[in-house]
This record gives C-alpha cells, sequence and structure tokens, in this order.
C-alpha cells in the first residue's frame, strides 16, 4: 500500500452534520477496499479562490490514506459521484 493525501471541499450549504457525515462516508470508500486512513483534518470553512458550481465557500478536509493502487479508481469514482463534494486532489506522497 502506498501513502496518499486526499483533500476535499464540501458544500458550505449543508450542515455540520451532513459534513460529518460526507467525511464518514468517503473514509468508508477507502476502509471498505481494505485501506486505512491514518488521520483526519478538518480545516473548516474557507472562500475559494473561484467560485465552484456557483459557490464561493467550502468546508476543507484533509485525510491521510494507505491505499492499494487497485482502489485508487474507485475511490475517484465515489467522490466524483457525490454532489456534496465539490472538488478533490488525490495526491501520492513521496516514500521517504
Amino acid at each position: 500500500m502506498r501513502k496518499y493525501e486526499l483533500t476535499f471541499i464540501v458544500r458550505p450549504d449543508i450542515s455540520d452534520d451532513a459534513v460529518n457525515a460526507a467525511v464518514e462516508q468517503v473514509q468508508n470508500w477507502i476502509t471498505n477496499e481494505g485501506n486505512e486512513v491514518t488521520r483526519v483534518d478538518h480545516w473548516g470553512r474557507r472562500r475559494l479562490a473561484y467560485p465552484i458550481r456557483d459557490q464561493r465557500e467550502g468546508h476543507y478536509v484533509k485525510l491521510d490514506v494507505s491505499v492499494k493502487a487497485e482502489s485508487i479508481a474507485e475511490i475517484e469514482r465515489n467522490l466524483k459521484l457525490n454532489d456534496a463534494i465539490l472538488r478533490h486532489l488525490l495526491v501520492r506522497l513521496d516514500e521517504n
């Protein structure tokens, strides 16, 4: 398994409970494939650099994860299909 950093932005017009539910859902997608989430970091509500889907703010969340290579496509597909998530970025970290 390789280490990745997953950062995603959740819509600002949903409640804090719904934001937490979206984060738990993403964690479940990752762990259901036999992968693990090592750290969850809520950055809070922040202003976006440019509007995304007519939204000017969003809830930023960063996850440090260890993921098998064959699970990446399914995780990214689920992130794209979730309406609560505006954007995501999955970056592979160096082995060092």
